[in-house]
């Protein structure tokens, strides 16, 4: 009987199984392994809060922080004005309007990531991504075979950077500063230099043309523009080298490199989104530029016969006032910040790299696709282009700038703005194929 109690008790005090060594060793291996699951489950948690967190706060500063915000949905509205009607006007003004922020968002991501690659790429990086408006435009332009769209609209905006832009920077630069501001005049020399060149690739296709002097009609003016344009993007990436290899401070203004570095400066700013956040908002607001340029170019003819507006006027100056969004809300910004050198870097920077690489791009492209375009601008856009390019050179001679000569600069934007509206291009629509 003890025996038999003794069996009993063996398995069991107080009614509770007792386990055995291993069996106490795998019931601690299954707890271990849940707590480890469940570990994991909260941390997988955590991550996916944390990433959730991360979207929203970006997403709040990318389009939160701004009031010109208030026109991203114009976009939306321009693709359902399309679909639903025949408006062909309202779509061309809606998708006007929803570009406008989406172009100064663009221009912001590429400040953001310019804090994490220096002032010299920054500033590269600024007049590139600043000009993405621009080349999607002309890209879709070109897809849809309206190549006076192409040359006018880019032509556009290298007259509005130079002329609105700087003018505007330099009139609110010398308002709060009524003293004369000082840029670095080597850096704008050149950047002059490289416009006058780039006025010399357009003007001698366009000679060509009205002289009738060519050697072999129809095609001579072609060849040449295609060969001006391989020399101007040599010359170009020329300027690039020489840029990040010789001009560490070619973006720094004048007084910061004559100040001595103490290390501590009242409006040192930092980047609001990281770099990979930077980069993500790059590819998404390209992407969403270029659905709505697609509608805006669809729609810039039906547009000009609604408005009874001239396409030039189109072309020259509402499409490269959308695209040029960014660059002038930054120029007038480091210009109150008596930061003018960064201003003239974004202006006359962007005004070079469109017609130093963009312009001549476009003809390549063209080439390889099969648009015929050319170098050759019309006289009158020629002419337009070197006036422009001789006033904006003698401005910047001195290395000086307030606010008159800003408002002069405006003036004569108001006036290339009164010519290109009183302006009929009898090939705008004809260049179709």
């Amino acid at each position: 009987m003890v025996n038999a109690n003794n069996l009993q008790m063996t398995g069991s005090i107080e009614g509770r199984p007792i386990m055995e060594p291993h069996e106490e060793g795998f019931s601690g291996s299954v707890s271990a392994k849940r707590n480890m699951f469940s570990i994991e489950a909260v941390s997988e948690n955590w991550g996916k809060r944390n990433i959730l967190r991360t979207v929203i706060t970006s997403i709040k500063i990318a389009f939160l922080s701004d009031k010109i915000s208030l026109l991203i949905p114009f976009g939306p509205l321009a693709i359902l004005v399309d679909h639903l009607t025949s408006h062909h006007g309202w779509v061309f003004f809606f998708s006007l309007l929803g570009i406008i922020p989406l172009a100064e968002r663009l221009g912001w991501a590429t400040e953001q990531l310019a804090f994490y690659t220096g002032p010299t790429v920054g500033g590269l990086l600024n007049a590139t991504f600043g000009n993405a408006t621009e080349l999607i435009i002309s890209m879709y332009a070109m897809k849809h075979g309206m190549l006076r769209v192409v040359q006018q609209s880019l032509l556009g905006s290298i007259l509005s950077n130079m002329l609105l832009v700087l003018g505007c920077a330099f009139f609110c630069g010398g308002i709060v500063h009524p003293k004369q501001q000082v840029f670095n005049k080597s850096n704008a020399v050149m950047s002059s230099g490289l416009l006058l060149m780039a006025v010399m690739g357009l003007l001698f296709p366009t000679v060509l043309h009205f002289t009738h002097t060519e050697l072999h009609f129809g095609k001579s003016e072609l060849a040449l523009s295609r060969f001006s344009s391989c020399i101007m993007l040599i010359a170009y990436g020329g300027y690039i080298f020489f840029q990040l290899t010789s001009q560490k401070n070619s973006y720094t203004p004048i007084n910061e490199e004559t100040s001595p570095d103490d290390g501590s400066s009242d409006d040192e700013e930092s980047p609001d989104i990281s770099k990979y956040e930077s980069v993500i908002w790059l590819c998404i607001l390209t992407l969403v530029i270029s659905v709505l340029s697609e509608y805006l170019v669809n729609t810039i003819e039906n547009a000009s016969v609604a408005m009874d507006i001239p396409i030039a006027f189109i072309s020259v100056i509402l499409l490269p006032i959308v695209g040029n969004a960014a660059e002038h809300a930054s120029a007038i910004i480091f210009a109150i910040k008596d930061k003018l050198d960064i201003s003239l870097g974004v202006a006359i920077g962007s005004s070079t790299q469109i017609s130093m690489f963009a312009i001549p791009f476009c003809v390549v492209v063209g080439w390889i696709i099969g648009r015929p375009l050319d170098l050759n601008f019309q006289l009158f856009e020629t002419t337009t282009l070197f006036m422009t390019v001789l006033v904006v050179a003698f401005m910047l001679q001195d290395g000086t700038s307030n606010y008159f000569k800003g408002l002069m600069l405006v003036f004569c934007y108001l006036i290339v703005a009164a010519s290109f509206f009183l302006h009929i291009d009898p090939q705008s629509i004809q260049d179709k194929p």
